[in-house]
């Protein structure tokens, strides 16, 4: 595949109606129900961007970073990359991982403790058919990208690297195969302040130097609003809110992402928060709330909140939201 065959203006990655349920057994195996952990979103990232994902733990914001990888199969859905779908009518699973890596949130578990960091970035290499000289060269091209010098790095195992060195290395790992996007799940969550500080100034770096497209995920609304240039939101499997960062950040529009930025703690201990912005407790996956999955937790729900599901609208240029509230769908209804 062309680098850039779409031309600047095509979304590098367009997603449409990806679903992922998850079977849950019972005792004899048979499935009694399912985890509908991801359901039928939709969304693009554009060429050169930072698209920030948040939302609550369980929301899918990992499950839908791995079904982009296809580490996991969608039910439905699908994923275009620069114009190509994914699959047997476009490019391959093979050709897609050239295109698009990923940084995972434990520096260690994604590490094979017996390899070396020379030794696990070649790994990948060879297994996309580079030759071992070639292979070598471009591992420790990749660690100096990523700060560690070969000659006093390359021969260390994972026990001998601290957590940041360690995910300098699976940094080092994704950026040798020259890809175009970098998926970042949690990548920075596990790593001290200071740590995480250095390792976010240096995906800047490397995103400036090697033209990349990043999918940031994480929890960290902070480092979510320092990296990002677009924000998408995730409720219970969909996707309730996207837009330029600082709109979404300034003027939130749905009220559940208002909630969860009136979560943020704050340093200063006049700005504490008093009360809970939201009350109750996330909605069952297996059985999420008709209509609406926020309506349940939600101070502006109505009957049309329950009666049918809101879709993405455009509230401003660039700026969607998914609630009936906003989009004079409650006054239709009544």
């Amino acid at each position: 595949m062309s680098a850039d065959r779409g031309g600047p203006a095509q979304p590098i990655l367009i997603v449409n109606g990806l679903r992922k349920y998850f079977p849950l057994r019972g005792p004899l195996g048979t499935i009694d129900a399912h985890v509908q952990a991801v359901d039928g979103i939709g969304f693009d990232v554009r060429k050169g961007e930072t698209l920030g994902v948040v939302g609550e733990s369980g929301c899918g914001k990992s499950t839908t970073a791995r079904l982009l990888m296809r580490l996991i199969e969608p039910d439905a859905g699908e994923v275009i990359f620069d114009g190509d779908p994914i699959g047997h009518r476009g490019i391959s699973i093979r050709e897609l991982r050239r295109n698009m890596q990923m940084v995972f949130q434990d520096s260690y578990a994604s590490l094979n403790p017996r390899h070396t960091a020379t030794e696990e970035i070649v790994f990948g290499l060879r297994v996309h058919g580079m030759g071992s000289k070639q292979a070598r060269e471009q591992a420790h091209a990749s660690l100096r990208l990523v700060g560690l010098e070969p000659g006093q790095f390359g021969d260390r195992y994972p026990h001998e690297m601290s957590g940041g060195q360690r995910q300098r290395v699976n940094i080092a790992r994704g950026i040798a195969l020259n890809p175009r996007v970098l998926i970042l799940d949690e990548s920075v969550s596990a790593l001290d302040k200071s740590v995480q500080a250095q390792v976010l100034n240096l995906l800047a770096d490397l995103k400036d130097r090697l033209n990349l497209t990043y999918v940031f995920i994480s929890h960290d609304l902070n480092v979510v609003h320092h990296v990002s240039d677009r924000v998408l939101v995730m409720y219970l499997g969909k996707v309730v809110e996207i837009g330029p960062v600082e709109r979404i950040y300034g003027d939130a529009a749905h009220p559940y992402t208002r909630a969860l930025f009136a979560s943020r703690l704050s340093m200063d201990p006049a700005l504490r928060v008093g009360a809970a912005p939201l009350s109750g407790d996330p909605p069952n996956p297996v059985r999420p709330p008709s209509g609406c999955r926020f309506r349940t937790r939600c101070s502006l729900a109505t009957q049309a909140c329950a009666a049918s599901e809101p879709l993405l609208r455009e509230i401003a240029p660039g700026h969607q939201a998914a609630c009936h509230a906003l989009t004079g769908e409650m006054a239709d209804a009544a």
